[in-house]
């Protein structure tokens, strides 16, 4: 396998973090400079035979997202164009996307057209090189370590994982999809789109000891008794402590859980996170060995946002 092939979103966004942090002097700041990304990548290995990324232009379109492509009058140069109308943080995550397009996957394609459509369908591949630019950019906002080091010896609530999301200016979303790949807690994360499940994302503690949500139907729909099922309640953010037992039916009955809500505008768009007790792994659950994903990749499309970038 070559160098190029073995290349991974995470391994390049470390490699990218190191050289940021021996760039700064006085320390990285909490929120990744893209303009200093972009500067720094052609004087890289990993911008080989490339003299110039352009800065980043304001395109408006409803299905667009993001681009990146080749001048066709000078190969050397590489642009990169996203959405005006779309919020900050996910104009941040577009052009960390496009970046990682320009590291990974420009020798197989002289432009990358992000929109919806692309995204989605996995036309030709499409689905996984989104998926590893989608990579690059969560790895690359949100640093590991740093994750790691904020959500440790301390209780974790919505308002905790809202802050670090503001530290490292990403959506609220994409923080606590981030927050479930690296917690050591038993934790589960459900989206709700219209009264429906869309997505759930299961913490590597949580599919070792085969903590997974009732099911009551497909699509499936809010459990009774709990509060993603309330519609009087709009918001929890400090946790409603309730047996594990009505989310989850390998549950002890004595086992608890701590159920965490936010909803969003109409409120035909939930939130939910669970924080289960600590629990022995359960020894013949092996689906986590057997490649189960608890980043849910296979069910939904972006690393870093949600629904989509």
């Amino acid at each position: 396998m070559s160098d190029a092939q073995a290349l991974t979103g995470s391994i390049a966004a470390s490699h990218v973090i190191k050289w940021l942090r021996a760039w700064y002097s006085e320390g990285m700041p909490d929120a990744i400079d893209l303009e200093i990304v972009r500067q720094m990548l052609p004087s890289t290995p990993y911008g080989a035979g490339v003299r110039e990324i352009k800065p980043p232009v304001e395109i408006i379109g409803d299905a667009f997202e993001g681009m990146l492509a080749r001048d066709p009058d000078d190969h050397a140069v590489w642009g990169i164009a996203y959405n005006g109308k779309a919020r900050g943080e996910r104009q941040r995550f577009t052009i960390a996307h496009e970046l990682g397009h320009f590291i990974l996957h420009r020798s197989q394609k002289q432009s990358f057209n992000c929109d919806s459509q692309s995204v989605h369908t996995g036309i030709d591949g499409l689905r996984q090189i989104e998926r590893e630019a989608d990579e690059f950019a969560s790895n690359l906002l949100m640093p590991g370590d740093l994750l790691r080091e904020w959500i440790s010896n301390q209780r974790i609530d919505l308002h905790v994982l809202s802050a670090i999301a503001k530290r490292f200016q990403v959506s609220f979303e994409a923080l606590c999809i981030r927050f479930i790949k690296f917690t050591k807690q038993r934790a589960i994360l459900v989206y709700w789109d219209n009264g429906f499940v869309k997505y759930e994302w299961r913490s590597s503690s949580a599919v070792r000891t085969r903590a997974r949500i009732r099911r009551n139907g497909d699509p499936q729909e809010p459990l009774p008794g709990t509060l993603a099922a309330d519609t009087s309640v709009e918001q929890e953010w400090d946790g409603t402590e309730m047996s594990a037992a009505i989310w989850c039916p390998e549950e002890a009955a004595h086992m608890k859980l701590w159920e965490f809500k936010h909803s969003y505008g109409a409120r035909d768009r939930i939130l939910t996170l669970l924080l289960l007790e600590s629990a022995e792994p359960r020894s013949w659950d092996r689906s986590w060995q057997d490649g189960e994903s608890f980043d849910s990749f296979d069910q939904f499309v972006s690393n870093g946002q949600l629904p989509v970038r």
